[in-house]
């Protein structure tokens, strides 16, 4: 399982770049300087998430257990609907509801179980 968390936080940096360059490259002559604000806001809590789940799948690989799953399920979720709502309104102009704020709280507990899963993880108890 640790490999599906690999893969989504290498999908979430590559796409994080990409969406960096085009916000520096291409999205200036569209959007206002609001909404380039909100983009790069989502980029880079994209950025750090993808992160978290490189860590999350080092940290599954090392250790496993059930929290840390957890955790990583609630990084690739919380990224979706945090940086989705952001980036809807960013680039489309479309509000998704609480879609953003839902996904920025998917996202704070995923971080907290990744900090129980390093406390509460043992070593033999996979």
């Amino acid at each position: 399982m640790h490999r599906l968390w690999l893969a989504l936080g290498a999908l979430a940096g590559l796409t994080a770049v990409g969406l960096a360059a085009w916000a520096a490259h291409g999205a200036p002559a569209r959007l206002d300087a609001a909404r380039l604000a909100m983009l790069a806001n989502g980029i880079q809590m994209q950025g750090w998430h993808a992160l978290a789940l490189l860590a999350t799948a080092l940290w599954a690989e090392r250790r496993g257990g059930v929290l840390v799953h957890l955790a990583g399920a609630g990084f690739a979720l919380g990224l979706i609907l945090f940086c989705g709502g952001v980036y809807a309104v960013a680039i489309g102009g479309v509000s998704l509801g609480a879609m953003a704020p839902a996904g920025g709280i998917t996202l704070m507990a995923a971080w907290a179980l990744l900090g129980l899963s390093a406390v509460f993880n043992t070593p033999g108890r996979r």
